[in-house]
């Protein structure tokens, strides 16, 4: 089962070549450019280098570091948390790794990101240690945060999903990341799928009124690999306007799910390779306020299994 690039919860996707600048002068695409925009922990900021739990944490929960670099494989022994914190960049050298072993309800899942303004994650892998429905937590989440951009990661194998948004939680860019599992999902968990590969959900349900208007979400030219069963993504609530813009989809079943509470998906531009199912849209959608490169739709499969996940062998940016 492969995804290559899809738009959810007001989204909208292209591809381009790369391009060399420096770290801080990468410009976050998509919704993460509007609302005063996405710079992170800015330019000209002292950097700390972490290479231990320990020091991530402090690192995490020090509000007046800004620029975090993280080296090599970081077991993650509990939960991380940022929280309350305006204004914090978390990028990975090489081959970095944030690794979770857990698969309890409580103590599985990688980093909550809770009330938090103008955040980027960039080259990072996020590993947990497999789908397993204990209603436990995913690698990353995103609560009640605005201005976020996640870039050139990659996530896999997270206990309850890979990475979620939700709770009022608006103007998310997720560019050039790739969602996966390579581990077999296991059964039996409390909450009763016995195969949880459920990848990426927006929103927090489907009566959560505090997200209406909100849940402005791009993903761009991002990849749902092999592994992947369902919600790639799955957008719940908010505006619920779907814009699936010149993607590839290819060896999978009902490409465009038309669940009910949605306002309108349009899908224009997408190329559907041996698949069964819906692959239309029903209603005409919103116009993105903001503009991005496109690449041709025959370039995106490509262009996107080259480049999506943690990829970056130095400060590079996509030319969005």
């Amino acid at each position: 089962m492969k995804f290559f690039v899809i738009f959810a919860a007001l989204i909208v996707i292209s591809m381009a070549a790369q391009k060399k600048v420096t770290l801080v002068s990468c410009v976050a695409p998509g919704w993460a450019s509007q609302n005063g925009g996405t710079t992170g922990g800015g330019d000209n900021v002292a950097e700390t280098t972490v290479s231990t739990y320990a020091q991530l944490k402090a690192a995490i929960k020090n509000a007046s570091i800004k620029l975090i670099k993280v080296i090599g494989t970081i077991t993650i022994t509990a939960r991380l948390t940022l929280k309350d914190q305006t204004g914090k960049t978390i990028y990975g050298t090489a081959g970095a790794k944030l690794v979770s072993t857990d698969q309890t309800k409580d103590g599985s899942g990688i980093i909550n990101i809770r009330r938090c303004n103008n955040i980027i994650i960039r080259n990072l892998i996020f590993e947990g240690p497999g789908a397993y429905d204990t209603d436990g937590w995913d690698n990353l989440i995103l609560d009640d945060c605005q201005n976020v951009w996640i870039d050139h990661c990659e996530f896999r194998d997270g206990v309850d999903g890979n990475f979620d948004i939700k709770n009022k939680s608006d103007f998310i860019t997720v560019s050039y990341t790739k969602f996966q599992y390579v581990k077999a999902p296991k059964p039996g968990g409390s909450g009763g799928t016995n195969d949880h590969r459920f990848s990426n959900l927006i929103g927090s349900g489907d009566g959560a009124i505090a997200d209406a208007g909100k849940l402005n979400v791009a993903f761009v030219r991002c990849w749902w690999a092999p592994g992947c069963k369902e919600r790639m993504p799955r957008v719940r609530f908010g505006k619920a306007n779907i814009l699936v813009e010149k993607n590839v989809f290819e060896n999978v079943k009902n490409p465009i799910s038309l669940m009910s509470g949605f306002t309108a998906v349009t899908q224009t531009g997408n190329s559907f390779i041996n698949v069964t199912g819906n692959t239309s849209g029903s209603g005409t959608v919103f116009t993105p306020p903001y503009s991005i490169n496109e690449l041709n739709v025959t370039d995106v499969r490509a262009d996107v299994t080259a480049n999506a996940g943690a990829t970056l062998d130095g400060n590079y940016c996509g030319a969005f």
